[in-house]
């Protein structure tokens, strides 16, 4: 299993999610979808690195289906926003 830091991320029109991405370290940008089935099926686990530590990044079920979320500092707010686009 592979270990990936995420510094970037994609969002769409409506701030949703589409890739994550580590521009310097040669698998980016991925696809949330592909992101997903990673971590759901043990591929990869994905990071983000903060100066305050690693936040892990995971998969929620919401009312529209599998998302990515961070939970940085036990917050509701997707701290992937946060990363500049990718």
């Amino acid at each position: 299993m592979t270990d990936r830091a995420v510094r970037q991320s994609r969002k769409d029109v409506n701030g949703n999610i589409t890739a994550l991405g580590d521009v310097g370290a040669g698998w980016s940008p991925r696809g949330s979808a592909n992101v997903i089935a990673d971590i759901e099926y043990g591929l990869q686990t994905y990071f983000v690195p903060w100066t305050s530590g690693r936040t892990e990044i995971r998969v929620v079920s919401g009312p529209g289906g599998k998302y990515l979320r961070t939970d940085r500092d036990n917050t509701m707010k997707n701290n992937l926003d946060d990363l500049p686009n990718c």
